[in-house]
């Protein structure tokens, strides 16, 4: 039986197609994602959570789902917007089928209008806030909640999806094979160097980088201080993803302020953005956002372009950048800072994303020069 599904959008626009996953009403920021695959990573990536996701890619669904293609234990999403839901999938490495994936994790998600469309308004007038319904269909209450419901500016995300206590990642928390590895990119050289990690909404696959070099890795939340983070007497800290607006993270910002110049620091997207506002820059909010895996970067020290899969709303304001910091990467299609180092203490974050998977894999380099930064 065909369920109702209706989108509605703050500047009045509503949508209406076809119910699957889960039933119900969530609110979040209407945003878009260029990748051809790799839906069931972007599912459980915790920088997506308090959004709406909208695949540009017509059929999503084909391949299924497993417990090995995951990035968190769960989905962090709100909801979830595709032209056609694949209601067959075929894959050796399928498990099950998405909708029945999106139904046992309590997400919303419906079918059958035309994104094309949707991607161009967002284009045209920016992120949305927005509500996805299969309960209230009127079309008027729901622009009205979408109107009325929060954003992400100024609010703080992080706290609601890091974790809460310490972990050491000896086991990879999913068994990721040596196949697993191989597939992901042979790592350039093994060491034994201590990584602390800061989750404000990790990806499980950065992890798995670092322990597939043979590095010894403890996840902390987001909120530890640096003092207790170097009583860990780490190599090196890594800052992870997360979602949201940087600038409310204030604990974060003054952890990392007070790490420079003591321990070797790598961030990567809001972990980047982080270790800039920590070095006096600051960020601002994108008209709608970088998130694909098919985002053009150029890497100013080589020269070289890269391919690369982005997933970020805010950037670093070129204008804010102090005098320590300089820029390494650039965003090919609008200009934005891609990346930074530290001029004077071994720092550095990009935007992008060198951990992606299912690809592309053109940044892993910035791991191995981690480990160069890193190694004993």
């Amino acid at each position: 039986m065909t369920r109702i599904a209706k989108l509605a959008l703050e500047d009045g626009t509503v949508y209406t197609g076809e119910g699957f996953g889960a039933d119900g009403e969530i609110n979040g920021e209407v945003v878009f994602n260029t990748s051809m695959t790799g839906y069931q990573e972007i599912l459980t990536d915790p920088s997506y959570h308090g959004q709406i996701v909208t695949m540009t890619y017509p059929e999503i669904g084909n391949y299924g789902v497993n417990s090995i293609d995951i990035e968190h234990e769960k989905p962090s999403l709100s909801g979830f917007i595709v032209r056609e839901e694949s209601r067959i999938y075929s894959n050796y490495r399928a498990e099950g089928g998405l909708s029945a994936y999106l139904q046992q994790h309590g997400i919303v998600g419906v079918a059958g209008i035309d994104t094309r469309a949707l991607v161009r308004r967002i284009r045209e007038q920016g992120a949305m806030r927005g509500i996805l319904s299969t309960s209230d269909l009127n079309d008027a209450s729901l622009v009205e909640k979408a109107k009325n419901s929060l954003g992400l500016l100024g609010r703080d995300l992080v706290r609601e999806v890091m974790p809460t206590q310490s972990r050491k990642w000896d086991n990879r928390l999913d068994d990721w094979t040596e196949t697993e590895i191989a597939r992901h990119g042979a790592p350039a050289g093994a060491g034994n160097a201590k990584v602390v990690c800061m989750d404000f909404g990790m990806k499980w696959n950065i992890p798995r980088h670092f322990t597939s070099r043979g590095n010894q890795v403890t996840v902390v939340p987001g909120d530890t201080s640096a003092d207790e983070i170097l009583k860990l007497e780490p190599d090196g800290v890594f800052l992870s993803n997360g979602p949201g607006d940087p600038e409310p993270l204030g604990y974060a910002q003054k952890t990392i302020a007070e790490l420079i110049g003591k321990t070797p620091i790598f961030g990567i997207c809001l972990g980047h953005q982080l270790l800039s506002l920590a070095c006096g820059a600051k960020t601002f909010k994108l008209k709608f956002g970088h998130r694909g895996a098919n985002q053009p970067v150029l890497d100013l020290q080589t020269g070289k372009v890269e391919i690369t899969t982005q997933n970020h709303g805010f950037a670093v304001e070129e204008e804010s950048l102090p005098d320590c910091l300089e820029i390494t990467h650039r965003n090919l299609n609008d200009d934005t800072i891609a990346g930074v180092r530290h001029r004077e203490s071994a720092a550095f974050g990009v935007q992008h994303h060198p951990e992606a998977s299912s690809g592309p894999h053109d940044s892993h380099y910035l791991f191995d020069r981690f480990q160069s930064v890193i190694a004993k």
